[in-house]
């Protein structure tokens, strides 16, 4: 294979991954008055998009929503190359090399190469119609292919097995049957009444929900498709298409084979730098430490890949660091608003304001000092505000008080 180098006369900072995390870090350099050349390497076909979408609206046609207009990138002399795949990165000369042979030089690697789907590793787990939903063109296949699928069975109870569920209930006639391996859906990043409130409104609507429920195979048809879903208990359910949505792989290959320190990702500090000072990785594909975390962790969110950008940004062009913000997660379902943050832990005790039944309340999670820690809510903005905020400032929580609607939240709050 034969290489060509790029040299530029100024400095660049490329950035590999032209996702949100890839397209936002972009668009801060420049606005904060980055001069040098950014090259923004993808590999998909497509300029950074929004993700959230695509679980959410990919059946009512308004799924492709692009992060910024094409005209943004020239006008910003922003070097955008899609359909690029990197194959190595090359430290000691401070370089990556593409799988075409091109040699790229850097003054700063940004690596935002997102995460992949996890797989089922069973049989006929290679059948057509057997789907996952990470990217615009996984979108566009499942909104092809739901209309005329009948049942759709989605494995795993998380968030975007549930917003794939809620849409698909929404806007088709498709049976669907969510499977869940643990003994209650959201079972890693809820709380059980929280948990419960979604079970309880994704049943009201017809969907089928069955917890502690293996998979251990798929059935396919005479034309190689999925015609069924077999589970560990001998049943099976039969159907016309499968999401898998059980989790993802952080892309961190190029980072391990480059000699970085990897964890569950790319292991990086308070300004997304990794092992080595001239590179950086954000979203999907970083680990950090948060706060009083007793371990780094991979937050898989919109907000988080916004907030590293930042970092990184303010690192390369020498701005103050901003202030770490407190992680925060939305998702859409029916008529439900969820938003929630902070991080949910087993050994808080909880302080419910509102009624769950109607669909509007919060869920507050109080440390043994009162301490608001996280919080959950639906529907209920101001609860979800007034909990951010509480957590930022590490106020205490008067939790009679914060229990009753009718007390304001200044009232319910005590900063230590």
């Amino acid at each position: 294979m034969t290489t060509a180098l790029e040299q530029s006369d100024s400095p660049a900072t490329v950035v590999v991954g032209a996702g949100h995390g890839g397209g936002t870090l972009a668009a801060q350099l420049r606005q904060q008055g980055y001069r040098g050349q950014i090259i923004l390497v993808g590999a998909e076909p497509h300029l950074p998009y929004h993700r959230p979408p695509l679980s959410k609206k990919f059946l009512s046609g308004q799924y492709e929503q692009w992060l910024r207009p094409d005209d943004f990138y020239t006008s910003q002399d922003i070097d955008v190359r899609v359909n690029t795949t990197v194959s190595a990165i090359d430290r000691p000369a401070r370089r990556i090399i593409t799988a075409s042979g091109v040699e790229i030089g850097y003054e700063h690697l940004v690596l935002a190469t997102g995460a992949t789907a996890r797989k089922l590793d069973v049989p006929g787990g290679s059948l057509e119609r057997i789907l996952t939903l990470r990217n615009l063109d996984d979108a566009a296949q499942l909104r092809r292919i739901v209309p005329t699928a009948g049942n759709v069975v989605i494995v795993g109870g998380g968030y975007v097995g549930l917003e794939v569920a809620a849409e698909i209930s929404a806007r088709s006639a498709a049976k669907v049957t969510v499977l869940e391996r643990e003994h209650r859906i959201l079972a890693r990043v809820a709380s059980p009444t929280f948990s419960d409130l979604m079970h309880r409104q994704h049943a009201s609507r017809g969907i089928e929900i069955l917890t502690e429920t293996d998979v251990v195979g798929f059935s396919g048809d005479s034309n190689g498709a999925v015609s069924a879903v077999r589970l560990s208990n001998g049943d099976e359910i039969t159907c016309g298409a499968v999401l898998v949505g059980v989790g993802a792989v952080p892309c961190d290959g190029l980072a391990r084979s480059a000699g970085l320190l990897c964890d569950k990702g790319i292991v990086v500090d308070g300004e997304s730098r990794s092992s080595d000072r001239s590179i950086f990785a954000i979203g999907d594909v970083s680990q950090r430490s948060l706060g009083d975390s007793a371990e780094p962790i991979r937050l898989e969110s919109i907000p988080n890949a916004v907030e590293q950008a930042k970092q990184v940004a303010a690192a390369i062009t020498g701005s103050p660091i901003p202030r770490p913000e407190v992680p925060w997660f939305w998702s859409d379902q029916f008529d439900l608003q969820l938003k929630i943050a902070g991080l949910i832990r087993a050994d808080t005790v909880t302080a419910v304001r509102g009624d769950p039944d109607t669909g509007k309340f919060a869920i507050f999670h109080l440390d043994q000092n009162d301490t608001v820690v996280a919080v959950e809510t639906s529907n209920s903005p101001q609860s979800f505000m007034a909990g951010k905020k509480a957590i930022a400032d590490r106020s205490r929580a008067v939790p009679g008080l914060l229990s009753d609607p009718a007390v304001g939240f200044k009232e319910c709050f005590v900063s230590q």
